[in-house]
């Protein structure tokens, strides 16, 4: 990445821990919009199901709940995919273990046909080891593949001073996982924005509503060949 964008997340980064710990700025704990508020109003059983489960990139933090780009994606979902949803598992301050936690759970209760896992990112900036960020990643992806669904994986990335082999290794975690597993692949959700800091809120954190459809559109293009 450029030095810029090493400078930017360097800032952000205590930031981005006071958050992931429910601190500093009042880090949203709350689970994100539901199917009711995040696709169209088509009788959910008469559609299939894409499930998102992600933090609070995911979750829309400070944003409107029509706003995120979980929601932007139900909106084009619903016009340019008939007969498919998106229902919003996302909440602020998840880590892999969380989800992997609530992986089974949602599964049963939305028995998607897609899973969108969009995790991780809360992991590295507490430093966690990353074999269990990998295995808890692997336990969703298992988990959902074994519920007959098809998987995108949406990778994140780190801020220098975390040192080279920490912030290599995270970035790794998700490219290996994704081949170990056949996933659809994202590298990196912030990848359209992450140059641009007028592109995030007043935290420096969380993108800006105006940024949200570009992180719609940079997911699009591993998904929509999904929805089939």
């Amino acid at each position: 990445m450029k030095t810029t964008h090493f400078r930017r997340l360097s800032i952000v980064v205590c930031a981005s821990v006071a958050l992931s710990l429910g601190l500093g700025v009042g880090a949203q704990s709350a689970r994100a919009p539901t199917a009711s508020a995040a696709t169209a109003s088509a009788t959910p059983s008469a559609q299939r199901s894409v499930l998102v489960m992600g933090d609070s990139l995911s979750a829309g933090y400070g944003l409107a709940a029509s706003q995120g780009w979980v929601s932007l994606t139900a909106q084009k979902v619903s016009k340019e995919k008939p007969g498919w949803r998106v229902v919003n598992a996302s909440i602020s301050g998840e880590t892999t273990a969380g989800g992997a936690s609530r992986i089974a759970a949602e599964l049963k209760r939305h028995k998607p046909s897609v899973v969108v896992i969009e995790l991780g990112g809360n992991d590295g900036l507490r430093g966690l080891p990353l074999t269990q960020t990998r295995a808890n990643l692997a336990k969703m992806i298992v988990a959902a593949k074994a519920a007959n669904a098809k998987v995108l994986l949406i990778g994140m990335r780190l801020p220098p001073n975390y040192g080279p082999d920490y912030t290599q290794g995270f970035e790794r975690t998700f490219r290996d996982l994704s081949q170990q597993h056949k996933t659809a692949f994202v590298p990196f959700l912030l990848e359209p924005v992450a140059f641009d800091d007028r592109a995030f809120q007043a935290d420096r954190i969380h993108p800006t509503a105006a940024a949200q459809p570009k992180l719609r559109d940079h997911v699009w293009p591993a998904l929509a060949p999904l929805l089939k």
